[in-house]
């Protein structure tokens, strides 16, 4: 999924207070963590896997006890199936199949599904498109069938494309104000160029001429059984709900196969600094590509990874937050797509501390590259990225999630439910190798965003232009 990260007003004051106190401001002394339990292991619900004739695959997940099931028809197709000219022309998609069918009316169907004690959900990404639900058991297979001709038999209605369109035009308007959307487009745009993944937010233009017949060949190109995965977990009767399945889904077209474009992105080192006159914050990006979760290393980057910046408790975190005070939510992450990757440090940080947070941020790099991290505190990251991972896939939403990935990237059960165990198995010195590998500043993309006359000379030391 795109990252895009809209107003954050809350936290920007909240900022602004704790940066106000400098970078000499005394800490009080931090309070030592409990000592760290057992690490809870994780297993894959069981299930029933089969295939209809058309292609499309199905999972049926039995969990909980609460009496909901949650009902998703996950489609590989998003960005990555849009053209140079046709930026988010699958969210305009997406967002014009929620306005009915050939038999309901998007008030019929907004009906029907809270009537289910539900709501629809469509969601549109880079990789794949969801569609679907969570609502009481004993409606699963009415959400079934209704998933089913929101996804084959979609309206279209040409009166509503004007107004999905201006309010796609305002979001895309709103979100090119914030600093953090307009880092990450010039982040993804360097990393990625023009392959779709590169390319965030539409022009006004783009917007303006869609027409009526694009949605609809764009639908008729990219949804079909063939790309298709539905899936159900909850607490449902196995019974009417395959004969749901089959009966709702079994005349879908088959269609062609997912669309394999996958990137090749390349280091591209180097500074871009976009001028936001008279800003208050710097909103700093810097990263590169890095191996995809198929590879090897990826669960140790990904220890790497939180114990950097990834976590609260994390080295740059610590550092620039708490220490020093330049900033209030900096944070890494590893974004992924299908079979890439790329690492990415993100932090908003007062603008006269600007060149002192990317000091300090390449200082904790090159410290994790020149020395092992001590054994308890890589045992307390890897504790809590088991304990997050363990939480975040108690849930249906959760459960369908990582089934969803996992076939995304191409993996097996044994490969999530051996999760826990590869994070524990990663040594310490293996993330100082990661560091040393991977995360190498002289390779990496710095987007800076904020303003120029104060901030130039701060950061003239990273100053090559990005080629």
């Amino acid at each position: 999924m795109r990252m895009i990260t809209f107003g954050r007003a809350a936290v920007l004051a909240a900022a602004l207070s704790v940066a106000a106190r400098g970078a000499d401001a005394q800490q009080p002394a931090r309070e030592q963590p409990p000592p760290l339990g057992t690490p809870k292991s994780f297993t894959v619900p069981p299930k029933r896997e089969f295939t209809l004739a058309n292609g499309m695959r199905v999972t049926l997940v039995p969990f909980g006890t609460v009496p909901k099931a949650s009902v998703y028809c996950i489609v590989r197709t998003g960005h990555i199936d849009e053209g140079s000219n046709e930026v988010a022309l699958a969210d305009i998609t997406g967002e014009m199949m929620r306005e009915g069918t050939t038999e309901l009316t998007a008030t019929q169907v907004a009906q029907r599904v809270a009537g289910m004690g539900g709501e629809l959900v469509v969601n549109v990404g880079d990789d794949r498109t969801q569609i679907g639900g969570a609502v009481l058991s004993e409606h699963g297979p009415d959400m079934v069938r209704l998933v089913a001709q929101v996804l084959r038999t979609p309206r279209f209605p040409e009166s509503e494309l004007a107004r999905i369109t201006s309010t796609k035009a305002r979001e895309v308007a709103i979100a090119k104000s914030q600093p953090q959307s307009i880092a990450q487009e010039q982040f993804v745009k360097t990393v990625y160029g023009d392959h779709p993944y590169g390319r965030l937010f539409p022009t006004p233009e783009m917007l303006q001429g869609y027409t009526i017949a694009q949605v609809r060949a764009f639908h008729a190109r990219n949804f079909n059984a063939t790309r298709a995965h539905l899936y159900v977990a909850g607490v449902f009767n196995a019974a009417p709900m395959e004969r749901a399945i089959r009966e709702a889904f079994d005349g879908w077209a088959a269609g062609p196969a997912p669309t394999d474009n996958v990137p090749v992105p390349r280091p591209h080192p180097g500074l871009s600094l976009l001028d936001r006159p008279a800003a208050p914050q710097s909103t700093i990006m810097l990263g590169l590509p890095v191996p995809d979760p198929t590879a090897k290393d990826y669960t140790a980057l990904e220890v790497t990874d939180a114990l950097l910046g990834g976590t609260f408790g994390s080295r740059i975190t610590t550092n620039i937050r708490e220490q020093k005070g330049y900033t209030y939510s900096p944070y890494s992450y590893l974004g992924t797509h299908r079979h890439s990757a790329y690492w990415v440090q993100q932090a908003d940080v007062t603008t006269k501390f600007t060149g002192a947070s990317l000091k300090e941020i390449f200082g904790e790099i090159a410290r994790l590259q020149k020395e092992t991290p001590p054994p308890a505190e890589v045992d307390g990251i890897k504790n809590n990225m088991i304990g997050i991972f363990v939480l975040r896939n108690a849930s249906r939403g959760g459960i369908i999630n990582l089934l969803a990935e996992s076939e995304l990237q191409g993996f097996g059960d044994d490969y999530l439910s051996g999760y826990v165990k590869r994070v524990l198995a990663v040594p310490p010195a293996e993330i100082q190798r990661m560091a040393a590998t991977y995360l190498t500043p002289d390779r990496m993309t710095l987007v800076v965003v904020g303003d120029k006359a104060t901030v130039a000379e701060q950061v003239a030391p990273y100053q090559r232009p990005v080629p």
